[in-house]
């Protein structure tokens, strides 16, 4: 497993400050971001959090996936390494 993490189902208002701030609970968030539509300039809806050890990833997943942000239940796993 790695520190990486998938963000799904998140409300298209949510910035990387909320998903780093809300992902602070399972311990320390190295960088958070939500990927943004270039054209619309609106989040795509899903996002990446890395945190700083494994275990604290293995935290965030069992704590915070299925859990409410921005009034979305928001699924939380790990991410697939880039190809």
């Amino acid at each position: 497993m790695t520190n990486n993490l998938f963000i799904g189902s998140l409300s298209y208002n949510v910035t990387d400050a909320q998903l780093l701030e809300y992902f602070t609970k399972a311990g320390k968030v190295i960088s958070a971001k939500v990927i943004i539509d270039r054209e619309t300039g609106k989040g795509k809806g899903f996002g990446f959090v890395e945190m700083s050890t494994e275990e604290e990833a293995k935290k965030a997943i069992k704590e915070l996936n299925n859990t409410q942000l921005d009034d979305r239940t928001i699924v939380v796993k790990e991410a697939k390494p880039r190809e």
